[in-house]
């Protein structure tokens, strides 16, 4: 069972959140070939990167193992007002902050898969713009009676619409600038790729697809990027540039936000001993928005 960590003071958050201990659950998933097919096109990959029975590339899973509460259970930022592994606390803010993931063996396309998920480790912190809360979820996919694929995912809440981000952030449209990384890869989000990858990922934060939302209650300039998506073009960069080679372990971390409009650079380094690569998500106005590392097998 996790314990509250707040060891750092004393903090407003840590009534609401003593003794919450979510029991873990269990969810069973198909792994259907559409959406893999779906986010195919969506990435604009040549071919459908996996059929029946195929690997499923690393990241791939979130795909699946999908929620979707009715419509009457949702906040009014388009979050679920209510789940298993939100926190109680009030008018809660979330933010998907990083995570690490283990690939023992690939997931396969077809292959009924279960997942396994549970609260591993509750933080409260304070920061500049106050306290924050950590949650992070763990969660163990199999196929066939094996874990495949060990997962945690560091999830920040905040209570309260908190300080205005307006002014924090630009919004710089011009060229992406060269780099001398060894991979690259550049993408111009749009409000169409966004829209999509929402829908094949249940995700209906209105940040993501609703302009006037996030320019005048959540204070940007524009509509935000997913952090996944991020994550997962950071990934699909190191498939694409080291071919037939297995990612072992992931780590990575959310730093910045990036908006539609704004080229976005997923860039590479690999290794000397080529057994690991940096990856990184750059713009014209900042190098590092979201930061990643892989191992290969």
């Amino acid at each position: 069972m996790p314990q509250l960590d707040a060891s750092q003071g004393d903090f407003e958050l840590a009534r609401y959140l003593d003794g919450w201990a979510p029991a873990p659950v269990t969810q069973d998933d198909p792994v259907a070939a559409a959406p893999v097919a779906a986010l195919s096109q969506v990435l604009d990959q040549e071919a459908t990167v996996a059929g029946e029975g195929e690997p499923l590339p690393p990241l791939w899973h979130w795909l699946h193992f999908l929620e979707w509460p009715a419509q009457r259970d949702l906040g009014a930022d388009g979050h679920p007002a209510h789940g298993h592994f939100l926190p109680p606390l009030p008018d809660r803010r979330r933010m998907f902050a990083g995570g690490r993931a283990e690939f023992t063996a690939p997931l396969r396309v077809g292959v009924p898969a279960r997942r396994t998920s549970s609260l591993a480790k509750v933080e409260i912190k304070r920061g500049r713009t106050g306290e924050m809360a950590f949650a992070t979820v763990r969660h163990e996919i199999a196929q066939e009676g094996e874990v495949r694929v060990t997962e945690e995912q560091d999830l920040v809440y905040r209570v309260g619409q908190g300080e205005r981000r307006s002014g924090r952030f630009g919004l710089d449209l011009g060229e992406a600038e060269l780099s001398d990384a060894d991979w690259q890869l550049i993408v111009c989000p749009s409000p169409p790729l966004l829209f999509r990858y929402s829908a094949l990922t249940a995700n209906a934060h209105r940040i993501h697809y609703d302009e006037p939302y996030a320019r005048d209650v959540e204070g940007y300039p524009g509509l935000v990027v997913h952090g996944p998506l991020l994550v997962q073009l950071m990934l699909e960069l190191a498939r694409r540039e080291a071919p037939g080679r297995e990612i072992h372990t992931l780590s990575y971390r959310l730093r910045k936000p990036v908006f539609v409009g704004e080229r976005v650079c997923a860039l590479g380094d690999l290794a000397d001993d080529g057994g690991s690569a940096g990856l990184r998500i750059a713009t014209r106005r900042d190098e590092r928005h979201a930061t990643a590392e892989v191992t290969f097998a």
